[in-house]
């Protein structure tokens, strides 16, 4: 007797489903992971979701309660395993994966721990996905890109840190709360390392084109009266001060990384503040990786904006990228 699938369907073609062409994996289902998968399925960027950890309970559930919610959402197939094969032909994989940064606790810190983690986690990527375009999100994550780019042998195009992205989404919310102005309309970049060592772009910084240095040459400096300079530190203070409130940050960047993720699947050539290799650029000469402006589109990270800063915000991105190299060079088995 025939089934009530038998019944209900009539095939016409022998291959039900065509290999996916927007594939995301996010590595990692921890509050940072899910934060990731969810702000992409809620923008409709992919038309696959695979997430993997070594949790085997925790990434199920986490499967099977984003599936019951498949009704809500137009990515038809989401699925999960700790073994890799699941990530299979990605075109972009999001690695949170490794150990979380503890209350206090630099992004620096976290630097050994997390090799030995990617050291695993990125050749098991590439091996599924040799095309894909790799996001990194897990902290210090500008260390972090420079070891995936290191252990996946792929172009560093293809090799994205998250970075500064967040940092200068954070500026432009705080520069906006300053003067009653929505963030999308406040325009300015943080760069250099995603942390404490990061550069505000003072010099940059503009709403409708004006640029506040222009109306007060100080702003930003230790002489402005009006202690803009506070901004910056508030940016650099915000992870910890949230880690502080709640034990970790999660929504904002689940947006920022959904927002990168948007630029590339879509091929639309925006700019943002990622981590990439800049040896050769503003002076700095060793293999560093660093938030520039750089634009994304299919192809990945495809230039950077060759941003004209003050003397001072070079000498800045450099010592960022001093700060990098002095742990960096001493990383092992790479």
């Amino acid at each position: 007797m025939a089934s009530v699938q038998e019944k209900l369907i009539t095939p016409v073609c022998q291959d039900k489903a065509a290999k996916p062409k927007n594939k995301i994996t996010v590595v990692g289902v921890g509050q940072v992971g899910m934060a990731c998968a969810v702000s992409v399925l809620q923008k409709d960027l992919c038309d696959e979701l695979a997430l993997v950890d070594i949790l085997e309970d925790k990434l199920k559930g986490e499967m099977m309660d984003l599936q019951h919610g498949s009704l809500f959402l137009k990515t038809s197939v989401i699925v999960a395993d700790k073994d890799y094969s699941v990530t299979a032909n990605s075109r972009i994989v999001v690695v949170t994966g490794g150990v979380r940064q503890q209350e206090g606790e630099s992004r620096l810190n976290l630097v050994q721990r997390n090799v030995n983690v990617f050291k695993f986690i990125i050749p098991q990527v590439v091996k599924y996905s040799p095309d894909c375009i790799i996001i990194v999100v897990s902290n210090p994550v500008d260390i972090l890109t420079y070891v995936t780019w290191k252990l996946s042998g792929l172009p560093k195009h293809r090799i994205i840190g998250s970075g500064t992205n967040l940092d200068s989404a954070r500026f432009r919310y705080l520069i906006g709360e300053r003067l009653g102005i929505h963030p999308s309309s406040c325009h300015g970049f943080i760069l250099g390392e995603h942390g404490d060592s990061s550069v505000a772009v003072w010099s940059g910084v503009n709403v409708a084109g004006v640029g506040l240095q222009s109306l007060n040459p100080e702003v930003g400096s230790d002489q402005d009266s009006s202690k803009w300079k506070e901004v910056h530190k508030q940016v650099v203070d915000s992870a910890y001060e949230v880690i502080k409130l709640k034990g970790y940050t999660n929504w904002a960047i689940g947006f920022s990384v959904a927002d990168i993720i948007e630029s590339i699947t879509k091929n639309m050539s925006r700019v943002h503040p990622v981590s990439t290799m800049v040896k050769g650029m503003y002076g700095i000469e060793n293999e560093v990786f660093l938030s520039l402006p750089c634009v994304l589109n299919g192809n990945g990270l495809t230039s950077v904006i060759n941003q004209k800063l003050k003397d001072e915000e070079v000498g800045q991105l450099q010592k960022s990228a001093e700060t990098l190299w002095g742990i960096q060079k001493d990383l092992k088995d790479l």
